[in-house]
């Protein structure tokens, strides 16, 4: 078949790839003059230093199996381009949760017991009631009601426990906070993550930018294989022709027209709804779709010379005037010394009160007396509102075509907006391509 992937992000390379793996003549086409996404290289100059970052500051985990193994396979070792350690919420006083380094042969729920009962800065208290609730939501396979928060699911834990562990976890993991967010998808991240299997839960933090983790080797693989990738190729149109698709390709008089036997959608939700629009049988889809909330995720890179935190990641006591849930020590992750990262997951505020709001908590919680703002990048569409109840768009646009499919990672599924998400849900499409 000759297919089209519509976005070079996460999810449209990893659906390019598996569909170039299943013999199909393949077209990447990016709108964009770089492939990634919401999750690719950022190249800036301050103060003429050129320095690499990133759109913003992601993190990957040890349960992200289907990215793990994409990554392998596209020749990018994730020993030498990740820096895997177990997980960690700890703030820069010491306390919090720190799970220990554990066998591979041994179960993965005596590490979290172990690491709740190690806990720093909780009561016995605190801790005996996190393990009750944990064992709660093994007894109900790690399921509940539809509409139903991740604060519903935590009303017998004491108040720092949420504080400290559940709210950073919800809002890193959903980009929700805890009283918005979806209980069920939570406790599928925590079910996948924490008791799964060992190392599930393990920090993987990116040694060299988002780009070349994956985007870019993806990319590089696609044409070693002979296929067509077009970035700066933005889509203007899709029609039906027949059981195929025409799609009018670029801008002004460099438009063209290409037919193509299938069609995947990997752009963002709103660049979907408005190719679908004029098919009468996508209405159903584009509602679902336009009924989308988006979150944003901001990411307020800053020099502080002579600083280093006590671990690459650090959490964040989020409050008034302290937007921030973690601060990332971009020296213990390949670069240069005193750059860090603060990372404002399900961000409101405006550019002038995130940085004001950073510079505050890196006087109060990391004696940092003063912050060189370099960048502040905020994605306003990072993600989709994870909430309860929540009802996503299939893969299948329409009744009864299925060469017209979405994969990225807004799909239905039971992740939220995450790098693992996108991959699967590429990949999931390419597969049933008929």
């Amino acid at each position: 078949m000759r297919v089209a992937v519509v976005g070079a992000g996460w999810s449209g390379c990893a659906a390019a790839v598996q569909a170039t793996e299943q013999g199909h003549e393949v077209h990447l086409l990016e709108s964009a003059r770089q492939a990634g996404g919401r999750a690719r290289g950022l190249l800036i100059e301050h103060r003429g230093q050129s320095l690499q970052l990133d759109n913003g500051q992601h993190i990957l985990i040890g349960a992200y199996s289907h990215c793990l193994a994409l990554m392998q396979m596209l020749g990018v070792d994730p020993k030498t381009h990740l820096l895997r350690s177990p997980l960690a919420v700890t703030f820069a006083d010491g306390q919090g949760l720190a799970l220990p380094a554990w066998p591979t042969w041994a179960p993965p729920t005596l590490a979290v017991a172990l690491g709740v009962l190690r806990a720093r800065g909780w009561s016995l208290h605190d801790k005996l009631s996190l393990l009750r609730c944990a064992g709660r939501w093994q007894a109900m396979n790690f399921a509940c009601g539809d509409q139903d928060s991740v604060l519903d699911l935590c009303t017998d834990l004491p108040e720092r426990v949420i504080d400290d562990l559940i709210a950073p976890l919800c809002v890193s993991a959903l980009n929700t906070p805890a009283g918005m967010a979806s209980g069920q998808v939570f406790l599928r991240v925590m079910k996948d993550a924490l008791f799964a299997s060992a190392g599930g839960a393990d920090l993987l933090l990116p040694t060299c930018d988002l780009g070349r983790l994956l985007p870019e080797a993806a990319v590089h693989w696609l044409r070693q294989k002979r296929q067509t990738v077009r970035l700066g190729a933005r889509v203007q149109a899709l029609r039906a022709q027949g059981p195929r698709w025409q799609l009018t390709i670029g801008q002004g008089q460099n438009t063209e027209n290409q037919v193509f036997d299938a069609v995947l959608l990997a752009c963002p939700a709103a660049e979907a709804v408005r190719l679908v629009s004029p098919l009468p049988q996508a209405d159903a889809w584009r509602q679902s779709a336009q009924a989308l909330q988006h979150q944003a995720i901001a990411t307020v890179y800053a020099w502080a010379p002579g600083a280093r935190l006590a671990r690459p990641m650090v959490a964040l006591r989020e409050g008034p005037q302290a937007p921030a849930q973690f601060a990332f020590d971009r020296s213990q992750l390949g670069g240069p010394e005193g750059l860090l990262a603060f990372v404002v997951s399900a961000s409101t505020e405006e550019r002038a009160g995130l940085q004001a709001g950073v510079q505050a908590q890196a006087r109060a919680q990391l004696g940092i007396a003063h912050l060189d703002v370099v960048q502040t990048v905020i994605e306003r569409r990072a993600t989709f509102a994870c909430t309860p109840g929540l009802d996503r768009p299939g893969q299948q646009i329409l009744p009864n075509h299925h060469n017209l499919l979405a994969c990225a990672d807004y799909v239905r599924g039971p992740y939220p907006a995450t790098l693992e998400g996108a991959v699967r849900h590429g990949q999931a499409a390419a597969q049933t391509l008929q």
